[in-house]
């Protein structure tokens, strides 16, 4: 039988060394590097035995630098990672960062891209003579999923690259007020009209789409609609059954333990995840059962008493009939 492999680890690749420029190159300096590192690794030109690898690298790292939006989001993680280094991207690593809304297929270039820019980022400028207006772009923002729960209203500011007349790449925040839909669910977006690019002569603008994500939260996490709660629980409630308090997005309620329930049981509570005018989520509550250490002779005996009172073998169905 064929063992299955562990992934290879995914190398961070510095494109800035890759096309020989420093990190505040100008977007014509990139373009000339690119143009000359080009045409020294052309696979028809050079004999370089790995020129058309480095002329595939080459072309990956010209399609991020060229583009301010890719740029910002890339340099803004980037400056503290070398290349050759593992690479995994952090959790929502673009969040506030606006791109242009994209299509193409990033198969062409690296794993490493396609981690990065291969989800909705790798599209090119998409600009037809008969199509006028503005550029949509869309961005990711976090939330707090309290707001998802109760619907919102919220200040954010977003990361919009700007080109100045020197060719430098700069940030200029993008202050808007959103409204967060109550019951929204990580991965939608919300539209903004007429918040992307400025249209071509008095065209209208494009659109903002803006894409939830979900803040980290200790105690819940969401699955789509349903919101998860982890409830720890004493033998003594798992065995003969409690009514017990439990947290919630709209704070706390009372919850019934079922006599004999297990750890990993789940009980649910109707109507308490991300419900919207025409969908119902509910939360799900997982009973951990928390075993207390027991600190005196006293308490110990009480172990004894139970395990020869109440013989009990949970391991019987594994063969163990000890």
């Amino acid at each position: 039988m064929n063992e299955e492999q562990p992934a290879a680890d995914m190398e961070y690749k510095d494109y800035y060394t890759i096309l020989s420029v420093a990190r505040d190159a100008t977007q014509d300096q990139i373009k000339q590097a690119y143009r000359k590192a080009a045409r020294k690794y052309h696979p028809d030109v050079s004999k370089d035995a790995g020129a058309e690898a480095k002329f595939k690298d080459i072309g990956e790292a010209y399609e991020v630098l060229k583009d301010p939006e890719k740029r910002a989001a890339y340099d803004a993680f980037g400056a503290n990672w070398q290349k050759g280094q593992p690479f995994e991207p952090p959790p929502n690593w673009d969040a506030g960062f606006e791109f242009r809304s994209a299509g193409t297929d990033a198969g062409e270039f690296s794993d490493f891209f396609e981690s990065l820019f291969g989800h909705g980022h790798t599209g090119r400028r998409q600009t037809h003579a008969f199509r006028m207006k503005g550029e949509d772009h869309h961005a990711k923002i976090i939330i707090p999923l309290t707001d998802a729960y109760q619907g919102a209203r919220q200040t954010i500011t977003l990361t919009r690259p700007v080109v100045d007349g020197g060719g430098k790449v700069s940030a200029s925040p993008h202050i808007m007020h959103v409204s967060i839909p109550k019951g929204i669910i990580e991965g939608q977006r919300i539209r903004l009209e007429g918040q992307g690019m400025p249209g071509y002569d008095g065209s209208p603008a494009g659109d903002l789409y803006l894409e939830i994500a979900f803040q980290e939260d200790n105690l819940f996490h969401a699955e789509k609609r349903d919101i998860h709660l982890t409830l720890p629980i004493t033998p003594w409630e798992a065995a003969l059954g409690a009514t017990v308090t439990v947290p919630t997005l709209d704070g706390q309620v009372q919850i019934k333990i079922p006599p004999g329930s297990q750890g990993g049981k789940k009980l649910r509570l109707k109507g308490k995840g991300l419900c919207s005018a025409s969908h119902q989520g509910d939360q799900i509550v997982t009973l951990k059962i928390a075993v207390p250490e027991p600190t005196t002779d006293e308490q110990r005996k009480l172990y004894q008493t139970m395990m020869e009172q109440m013989p009990f073998n949970p391991r019987a169905g594994l063969g163990d009939n000890s």
